[in-house]
């Protein structure tokens, strides 16, 4: 097969508000090959993301990242990893490649499953995906007493993992962020698995979060969540050290693996966490995988947007048997949550399972998704280079 098209659709709800919620717009993405079409999904903001795929040539090292994709052959595996280095090669010097590559891998590996009717997990080479434990992932309330009220519609609805983040944390007083963990615990109750999300809201300052350190202990937390920047190794390293049972998590923010890599061989984290919408798509997520399992690191995904990316999310990691904690988006604006016909359910253990189904198993709701479409005109000199493609 050729690929014949690559098409991204600029996707968003009327108005978007400023909280830490990455469901209120979307990067679509299409990809065709030999009669069959593969979907993607980038973790992204859309407009940039698409001048990475059509923009001017800037010098050898810095292409459009759809000249390295279009017409390029996909017949296996192996394809998708050529790609995947040529991109890398040919846009080195820019920088929002990666956001756009990455959704592009996603609909490679979606397209070729269906080419060979094979979930994207096996053709990863996993023989079969194993269950995961979804955690409900919650913004912490604007109040104590909001919090504690999502807590308790959380943990009445079967779930049995739980994260609270963004939201006022980490921005006023300890003992603001104390009340919230507080009412977290108390909501949930005693035996939900609780993890807490700082959003990097302290940089690079270790002496702040570790004075959060006590409650996260005596509440029975998990783990603490991007306290600092991702790149913040140091930071991380020196508070791992002192956070015992609390385990640290980060890595959503790695746009590549190596970046993820050495969050786990220089950050102390207990827990690596990668969104394929950003780090390169299944491509780079699964050699993190692979990474962590070695190194005794538990890989988790991160999603805050469609059930696409949620399938994408697991599929790296669809085969770790013991890697079981999942994020699960619970609060999705319409758009995000209307993005596919398919959703991934609960089931009566409170667990959720990969789609067995050909590529990610998720069908975007054309129908439905027509009136989050925006119309997109990029022009140079007068000349017409991206408009927005027909679904």
């Amino acid at each position: 097969m050729k690929i014949e098209s690559v098409d991204f659709f600029y996707l968003s709800m009327p108005q978007i508000e400023d909280i830490g919620d990455g469901s209120q717009d979307a990067l679509l993405v299409r990809v065709v090959a030999g009669g069959y079409t593969g979907w993607g999904e980038c973790e992204a903001s859309p407009l940039v993301t698409i001048a990475a795929l059509i923009c001017p040539m800037s010098h050898s090292a810095c292409k459009p990242v759809i000249a390295s994709v279009l017409g390029e052959k996909l017949d296996s595996p192996d394809d998708i990893a050529r790609i995947h280095r040529t991109v890398r090669e040919n846009s080195m010097d820019l920088l929002q490649a990666d956001h756009a590559l990455s959704g592009i891998d996603i609909a490679l590996w979606d397209l070729l499953g269906k080419r060979h009717s094979e979930p994207a997990y096996r053709l990863l080479g996993y023989d079969r995906a194993y269950p995961k434990v979804p955690y409900a992932s919650l913004l912490f309330g604007d109040t104590p007493q909001e919090t504690l009220d999502k807590a308790k519609g959380a943990a009445s609805k079967g779930y049995r993992a739980f994260k609270f983040g963004w939201g006022p944390f980490g921005r006023g007083t300890l003992q603001a962020d104390i009340d919230h963990i507080v009412a977290a615990r108390e909501g949930l109750g005693e035996d939900g698995i609780l993890c807490v999300d700082a959003g990097t809201v302290w940089g690079t300052d270790v002496d702040t979060a570790k004075a959060r350190l006590t409650v996260l202990q005596d509440k029975s937390v998990t783990w603490l969540e991007e306290p600092f920047h991702t790149g913040a190794l140091q930071s991380y390293h020196a508070l791992a050290a002192l956070s015992g049972k609390v385990r640290l998590a980060g890595g959503e923010g790695a746009h590549n693996e190596f970046m993820a890599l050495h969050m786990i061989d220089y950050a102390g984290v207990g827990y690596i966490q990668i969104d394929t919408g950003r780090i390169g798509g299944l491509t780079s997520a699964k050699r993190v995988a692979d990474y962590a399992a070695v190194k005794g690191v538990t890989f988790v995904n991160h999603t805050f947007t469609s059930h696409l990316a949620l399938s994408a999310s697991i599929q790296p990691y669809a085969g770790l048997q013991e890697h079981v904690l999942c994020e699960y988006p619970v609060e999705l604006k319409s758009l995000a949550y209307e993005l596919t016909t398919e959703h991934i359910t609960l089931d009566g253990n409170g667990e959720i399972a990969v789609p067995e189904r050909p590529g990610l198993g998720m069908t975007p709701n054309i129908g439905a998704l027509q009136k989050y479409l925006v119309d997109t005109q990029i022009t140079i000199n007068g000349r017409i280079i991206y408009e927005t493609p027909s679904f």
